[in-house]
């Protein structure tokens, strides 16, 4: 671990073991609902997909005539093809295949493609200052935080079409409706280059003050090339002459490199992490928070059970005053503190007989008690009685 998250690592433990771990207890309970809940999500992306009909392009035109879908609004099937640009369709029903036109060129390869992502992403040193001083308060998060703040990323696209591999041009097409889909497309790397930054004039105050400060900027881009298999998974519906396949957005993905099987043995697994996370994160939150509401509870009675010794030790005090104040006290019998009443409450461990029920009870209840004779810590008091 670096050095910077030891102080937060160090408060968070502090914290986790607070009420005798009851925090503890209950974030891994939360952690754990959270675990079912995506659990649930996944299940049920899982069944929808298992149950989606898997056919080919030039097959769906079937599927949505079939009795089976015809009341179906929203169809959801499994295609895989190869990715076109719609201009190659459009120049098909022209009378010429042309896969030049309506393409985008990236600039890290020769490659035509229909989605291109340039992403710029400023990374930062480690140092954590000449004096080790650290203030940054989410150290724990300082990654994902900072990759957020200092990321900049740029999606251009084309409309493009999913076809049949190996008929093409001669098989059906599917159109791909990215609009509203928030879910990542299967992109390729052809661009990946770091650039040193010139060090700013403040820069040695940063560097003084432990605070992070830019080095290199990270320059990718990312293509979706034409010819690419890939395979989409998401609502089909007839579109004018032709059929479109559009994102679920209670699925995990729309456009993969993987196949169906793929898919759902990825997502069988998934399930099965959180179904064993969630089981034994909850067991573990119950064994803690069980742990804890004992173990409060026993302080709790012990709580009681002193103030009740407290209670019935000043009620004898009030009982024997009187007795105490009409007997002559010799001086070596005299309570240390208060000089006028008899000796007659001694003190844990130390043993010493020095103090009457009432001095003695204030030395007890002092926010560090400790022995008026020998100066040794006192955990509690003995009332002494004569025979």
């Amino acid at each position: 671990m670096p050095l910077r998250n030891h102080g937060t690592a160090a408060v968070l433990a502090r914290l986790a073991v607070a009420c005798d771990g009851a925090i503890l207890g209950l974030a891994l309970a939360a952690v754990s609902a959270a675990s079912w809940v995506k659990y649930a999500t996944t299940s049920a992306a899982l069944d929808r997909i298992s149950c989606a009909p898997s056919a080919p392009i030039s097959g769906l035109r079937a599927i949505l005539s079939s009795a089976d879908y015809l009341n179906e609004d929203r169809l959801l099937v499994v295609v895989r093809g190869r990715v076109q640009p719609s201009s190659a369709v459009e120049a098909l029903s022209d009378g010429a295949v042309s896969e030049t036109n309506g393409v985008l060129t990236p600039r890290g390869s020769d490659e035509m493609a229909v989605a291109i992502l340039n992403t710029q992403m400023c990374l930062y040193n480690e140092w954590r200052g000449m004096f080790r001083w650290n203030f940054d308060l989410h150290a724990l998060f300082a990654k994902s935080l900072k990759e957020q703040r200092s990321s900049s990323s740029l999606l251009k696209s084309v409309s493009f079409v999913l076809v049949e591999a190996g008929d093409w041009p001669n098989s059906g097409y599917v159109h791909v409706n990215l609009d509203g889909s928030a879910h990542p497309l299967p992109l390729t790397t052809v661009y990946h280059e770091l650039h040193p930054i010139q060090v700013p004039p403040f820069t040695f105050f940063q560097v003084f003050f432990g605070s992070g400060y830019p080095v290199a900027l990270l320059d990718e881009e990312k293509i979706l090339p034409v010819g690419k298999e890939i395979t989409a998974i998401g609502i089909c519906r007839p579109r004018d002459e032709a059929i479109e396949i559009k994102s679920c957005q209670e699925l995990p993905c729309f456009l993969s490199d993987m196949t169906k099987d793929e898919i759902v043995a990825e997502l069988n697994f998934d399930a099965g992490v959180l179904f064993w996370s969630g089981i034994l994160l909850g067991i573990l939150s119950v064994g803690i928070l069980g742990y804890a509401v004992i173990r409060n509870w026993w302080k709790w009675k012990e709580w009681r059970l002193r103030r009740r010794r407290q209670n019935e030790d000043l009620n004898n005090e009030d009982l024997s005053r009187s007795s105490m104040e009409q007997e002559d006290v010799p001086d070596g019998e005299l309570c240390v503190i208060c000089l006028s009443r008899r000796r007659r409450t001694a003190f844990v461990p130390c043993g010493h007989l020095v103090c009457c029920p009432h001095c003695a009870t204030s030395v007890v209840h002092d926010s560090s008690p400790k022995c008026p004779l020998c100066c040794q810590d006192v955990r509690s008091s003995i009332r002494i009685y004569e025979s």
